[in-house]
């Protein structure tokens, strides 16, 4: 029992002087799952979005505040919709029905004029200050940027023009039954006219006196706008259907979200070459 004993005293120090490769090997861990680097890539892609978006916002409050320390540039288009919607009453007999004939016209000739006064300072400054360079050169998408400025713009000169409508309307005879599809066209139109007046400004942002051009290239992209919405408040006004016009109005304000921001950052580029 002894020598037993003292055999199984003795087992644990031959087995500990055993070489390592008579050791039990370690078992060996599972394969790592693919799923953490797709996590990795999904959040990092995540990070990017969420970069460019707080990008985007941070230059609209940017933008916002500039145009509110000048009060002036920003109630200027404003004031002259409602100055030249209030001038066809004054010129034209107070007839009711004249009124209404002229009131697709007037609103929205006056409203593309008042869209083209504030976009000739859409980018001009930020290219002289090299505000342009610096986004074109922070890694963050230029057309989610320049899409970004281009909202601020219609924030500032197509909204107000959509919240005084009612009461240009009304100057010019229009009966209160027509306000919503007056206001559901301008809405559309005014979207749509904001981009396509960023794609000029870009092309002509670095030119001085640029008005003329600016307006030269405008105004015809512009025709099919101004078309279809006169053509919808026509039909507002007459208590007729305008869903058609107003499908078209849509149709052209997502054709322009979509496409205008590839060509306005397209232009850009071209100005700060």
């Amino acid at each position: 029992m002894n020598a037993e004993h003292g055999k199984a005293v003795r087992m644990p120090p031959v087995a500990a002087s055993a070489p390592p490769a008579s050791a039990p090997p370690m078992p060996t861990p599972p394969p790592a799952s693919p799923m953490p680097a797709a996590e990795e890539l999904g959040s990092a892609a995540t990070r990017r979005r969420t970069g460019a978006v707080g990008a985007a916002v941070a230059l609209m409050q940017r933008d916002l505040r500039v145009a509110l320390r000048r009060p002036g540039d920003t109630l200027q288009p404003l004031g002259f919709f409602i100055v030249v919607t209030t001038l066809f009453p004054l010129a034209l007999q107070p007839e009711v029905s004249l009124l209404r004939d002229i009131a697709p016209a007037a609103l929205w000739v006056a409203a593309l004029l008042a869209s083209l006064l504030a976009l000739d300072l859409l980018f001009r400054e930020d290219a002289q200050d090299g505000t342009l360079e610096q986004l074109a050169l922070c890694g963050q998408p230029l057309t989610g940027l320049l899409l970004a400025k281009t909202a601020v713009h219609w924030l500032l000169t197509g909204l107000p023009l959509v919240v005084v409508a009612p009461l240009a309307a009304a100057a010019l005879g229009s009966p209160a039954a027509a306000i919503p599809g007056i206001l559901a066209a301008l809405l559309l139109g005014t979207v749509t006219l904001s981009l396509i007046g960023a794609v000029g400004a870009g092309l002509t942002m670095g030119m001085k006196r640029n008005g003329s051009l600016l307006a030269l290239l405008v105004l015809p992209l512009a025709v099919p706008v101004l078309i279809f919405g006169a053509r919808a408040t026509q039909q507002a006004i007459g208590a007729e259907p305008l869903a058609a016009p107003l499908y078209l109005l849509g149709a052209m304000a997502v054709l322009a979200v979509t496409l205008a921001p590839w060509a306005v950052a397209a232009a850009v580029r071209i100005g700060l070459e």
